[in-house]
């Protein structure tokens, strides 16, 4: 309490650090909160019906596809939904240029007449895990889908396909 007016002392407020997800800046820091994820170096591709276009708002599931769909982890409450997928796809700077570094599939169903969706989360979350860790996880993709795949990561830089490792092009062949 104060003498004088004979109430107590309010508390020093000490600022609390935050602790965040650094989503998609690629600003270099070290402290509290170093070693954060930084996905700046990663792209999502969605594969609808046979074409690839690059979707950076899969990141928070708002890719054209997720847009207003209410999704379920039971496959059976998307009993019309159609497959699509969403690639996340990493790039790398090499001594030679830049190349797709890493590359994993992710499946999902979409009804988008019922606005209801079918996929797991947690599949999403460590297939990105996977693609950041430069792995290849494209097993799954048909044939017409790596095709569509493969199409777009040539169109959009041929160089970085070109720089790519083997690995992924046989992935996709």
């Amino acid at each position: 309490m104060t003498e004088q007016q004979g109430q107590p002392a309010e508390p020093e407020k000490k600022e609390k650090k935050s602790l965040s997800l650094n989503v998609v800046s690629n600003k270099q820091h070290k402290g509290f909160g170093a070693g954060t994820i930084d996905l700046s170096a990663v792209s999502c591709v969605i594969i609808d019906g046979g074409t690839a276009y690059i979707d950076d708002g899969a990141m928070h599931a708002k890719s054209k596809v997720e847009r207003g769909i209410k999704f379920t982890p039971n496959k059976e409450d998307c009993p019309n939904g159609r497959k699509c997928w969403i690639v996340w796809t990493a790039v790398e700077r090499g001594d030679e240029g830049s190349y797709y570094a890493g590359a994993t599939a992710c499946e999902m169903w979409i009804d988008t007449e019922a606005r209801r969706g079918w996929k797991i989360l947690a599949d999403h979350v460590n297939k990105l895990d996977s693609a950041i860790k430069r792995r290849y996880k494209l097993e799954e993709l048909d044939a017409g889908e790596k095709a569509a795949y493969r199409k777009l990561l040539i169109e959009h830089n041929e160089e970085w396909w070109n720089n790519s490792p083997e690995a992924l092009k046989e992935a996709l062949a």
